[in-house]
């Protein structure tokens, strides 16, 4: 997993749901101020619910400290649409089949479930300069109360 200092690729094209709608972006261009990045796994799951559900309560919290906020799964736009909607999500959604971040990040785990072993991306958060600079990881999310954890990341506690 990448360390707080290292610059990390973001020249990669991914699709987002923002703002209504679906685009396709570089990663870079989602960095227009300091972001918190989220990697969960998948929409409509209980943890992944709980995860984005402490997100959504303080993103204002996180916007009025000079922070964008940004979640990462594997789930499509549409997907993402839906899920935005139920879950009442103002924050950018991407879209990451191919775990493109994950890579970026040095994050792609090898994981297991039912007796399969898989690789994806580690369930982590990323606070991201403008250009890419890591300035903080938080390795393991709570999914119960990650917003606390990226508060105490950010010195807002």
């Amino acid at each position: 997993m990448v360390s707080a200092g290292k610059k990390i690729d973001t020249s990669f094209q991914i699709k987002v749901f923002r703002n209504g709608k679906t685009e396709t972006v570089r990663f870079s261009d989602l960095l227009i101020r300091r972001t918190i990045v989220s990697v969960y796994m998948r929409n409509n799951t209980p943890g992944c619910d709980r995860q984005n559900d402490s997100l959504a309560a303080h993103a204002a919290e996180f916007d009025r400290a000079g922070y964008n906020l940004v979640a990462v799964s594997r789930d499509t736009c549409g997907s993402h649409a839906k899920y935005a909607a139920k879950k009442k999500i103002g924050y950018t959604l991407v879209s990451d089949p191919d775990d493109l971040f994950a890579r970026a990040t040095e994050s792609v785990v090898e994981k297991s479930m039912y007796g399969r072993t898989f690789t994806g991306p580690a369930r982590a958060a990323y606070l991201l300069d403008r250009d890419g600079t890591v300035l903080a990881v938080v390795p393991k999310v709570d999914t119960a109360d990650h917003a606390a954890q990226l508060r105490a990341a950010l010195g807002l506690t």
